[in-house]
């Protein structure tokens, strides 16, 4: 028997659509990649070409009017991603947007309410959380082998960026709102608390935008965490620097592998104490096959559509994150 696919659009034609969304697509097993559309026509159709895509439309109204498509991806600036999230759910079609969802927690709790009246799924495209690596990460946080979780630092810095809307501060650019969201949610993916403090400060451009952000949380219970995030790392375009570790009363979990990789992938345990299990003290490496995790968040969004699953990504995570991402940019006066 034939798997049933959701007939998926997406909405422009963004460089992380053509290098990661669209290859995921085209592995996800419940996915018809059938319609783009781009602000020029050409294009477009340069991609539908390129793609196997049956629809090209010069406009991204266009392909909200098509009643074949049932779902559709937003890759745009992130200061485009109200009007046209909105346009899209009010259209009845179930939304997969880039992260950050929205510029504002407020934001993001008007999108999903205009979900909630239209009957239809909203979820936030962050690829790397759908990952096994990170599961198996929170599956051994939850069974105890590093005691309570009391300290996290992660880093996330790049470079290279030249004529790019992320150095804009009227499109949404900056390194909290691109790189910074990676760090948060893998925070509050590991510690289940509410948010008590948030201390920031940053670097910023002529134009407005934080090139180099450092900032502090405290959560009620106590733990606390750490990030960096930067877009301005050094003179090679080509490096960039990822880290993520974790302390507990216990032990500690150190990981170096970059945000949203795929292929086998690595972190290790340094546990003071074995498991009952018979996991033994003493340093530990785990090994994590991952698929492409843009594939793994498609097919996730599309059994949600066909077979009533429950976002991976929820409202009340996105909202949380926004949240924090507010605290942070208030912070340091965005």
């Amino acid at each position: 028997m034939e798997r049933r696919k959701v007939k998926w659009g997406i909405l422009g034609t963004a460089n992380i659509a053509r290098w990661a969304t669209i290859p995921g697509m085209k592995k996800a097993d419940n996915c018809e990649l059938y319609a783009i559309a781009g602000r020029s026509p050409a294009k477009a159709q340069s991609f539908a070409e390129q793609y196997g895509i049956a629809k090209a439309y010069g406009s991204y109204d266009e392909l909200l009017a098509d009643p074949l498509v049932q779902a559709v991806y937003i890759p745009l600036p992130n200061d485009l991603h109200l009007p046209w999230v909105t346009k899209a759910l009010a259209a009845g079609k179930h939304v997969l947007c880039e992260k950050p969802l929205a510029l504002n927690a407020s934001e993001a709790r008007e999108m999903y309410r205009t979900a909630r009246e239209n009957g239809v799924i909203l979820m936030e495209a962050y690829a790397y959380l759908h990952s096994p690596y990170v599961e198996s990460l929170k599956r051994d946080v939850a069974s105890g082998i590093i005691g309570e979780v009391d300290y996290i630092d992660t880093s996330f810095v790049t470079q290279g960026y030249t004529e790019d809307f992320r150095l804009h501060k009227e499109h949404g650019g900056g390194a909290m709102y691109d790189l910074g969201c990676y760090c948060t949610t893998m925070i509050l993916s590991l510690v289940d608390d509410e948010v008590a403090s948030v201390n920031a400060s940053a670097e910023f451009t002529d134009l407005g935008v934080d090139m180099l952000t450092t900032a502090q949380m405290r959560f009620k219970g106590g733990a606390r965490a750490a990030f960096t995030v930067g877009m301005n790392l050094g003179i090679s375009s080509n490096s960039r620097f990822d880290r993520l570790y974790i302390h507990g009363s216990k032990g500690s979990i150190r990981s170096d592998v970059e945000y949203n990789q795929e292929g086998t992938l690595r972190y290790t345990i340094y546990a003071r104490e074995g498991l009952a299990d018979g996991t033994p003290a003493g340093g530990i490496t785990r090994e994590v096959f991952a698929p492409q995790n843009y594939a793994l968040e498609i097919e996730q969004l599309g059994r949600c559509i066909l077979e009533g699953e429950t976002p991976h990504i929820t409202e009340e995570f996105s909202v949380k994150n926004a949240e924090v991402i507010d605290r942070v940019l208030a912070a340091v006066g965005y």
